[in-house]
């Protein structure tokens, strides 16, 4: 299977070229005066938020390609930090429709759920107790289907950015090359998908419990006294945590990608 026989040269990229790892870290960098400011000035954290949110949407597309053309050049030996520049560069316009396409299907998924969840509670009050359970059956149903949508969509999307980088594809044809890719290699892009929430979940649960550490909330877990050797080993655990596995999703994801495409001549 493509997804198993991937993950040897993903790692072996990754161990040659560790500058993956502190590229994907600095982003995990970025993130820290937000967490830090959550259980300090929670009304500050929200704009820092907010501010890295709208300079992220335009920095991320540049960071994308070239974090993909530097994994595609890793599997062949060694890359560097040029490479980011200029495959950054060189598909920055187009990486950028496409995210700011993704994020507007992202955005209506959430309004609509929005609503629904609003409309669908105030109907549950406006029935009476038998109905309610009724009701409340249907619209965990309805809820349920929505996200199974969503996250079919995403699944068969999830390549577009690899199309754009690695076979210059334009917007649309790059979603048509994920969705056929995909489609063609099913077992396979089910198992990549597994393995990398496998990974999401080791990683996520370090960093998870590091981020806890540096923004103190309320928890039923009992957290050690802070200290400022605890909080700076914490941001290097999260950091690091997040390093990591995002240069493992760069080099696992373009590996698996080629694979399929050796295995699917016929792809759109």
């Amino acid at each position: 299977m493509a997804a198993l026989k991937s993950l040897r040269p993903a790692v072996g990229a990754l161990i040659r070229n560790p500058i993956l790892a502190v590229l994907v870290g600095l982003f995990g960098l970025i993130q820290l005066p937000q967490l830090a400011l959550q259980a300090s000035q929670p009304l500050l954290a929200v704009l820092v938020s907010l501010v890295l949110t709208g300079v992220m949407i335009l920095v991320m597309p540049f960071f994308q390609g070239g974090l993909i053309g530097m994994a595609d050049e890793a599997l062949d030996g060694t890359t560097s930090f040029d490479t980011l520049i200029s495959e950054g560069r060189a598909h920055y316009v187009g990486l950028l429709v496409a995210y700011l396409a993704v994020l507007a299907v992202n955005f209506t998924f959430g309004i609509v759920a929005f609503f629904a969840a609003i409309f669908g509670g105030a109907g549950l009050f406006a029935l009476g107790a038998e109905s309610n359970l009724v009701a409340l059956g249907a619209l965990v149903a309805i809820g349920l289907l929505f996200v199974l949508v969503y996250l079919v969509v995403t699944f068969f999307i999830q390549f577009y950015a690899h199309a754009i980088v690695l076979n210059d594809a334009g917007v649309v044809a790059a979603f048509k090359r994920s969705v056929g890719l995909v489609r063609r290699n099913l077992p396979s892009a089910v198992g990549y998908t597994a393995i990398l929430l496998v990974g999401s979940v080791l990683f996520g649960g370090v960093g998870g419990v590091a981020s806890m550490v540096l923004s103190p909330q309320p928890t039923a877990f009992p957290l050690p006294e802070l200290s400022t050797p605890l909080l700076l080993g914490a941001a290097v655990v999260y950091v690091v945590a997040i390093g990591i596995f995002g240069a493992f999703y760069a080099t696992y994801s373009v590996a698996f990608y080629r694979a399929i495409e050796d295995t699917t001549p016929t792809a759109p």
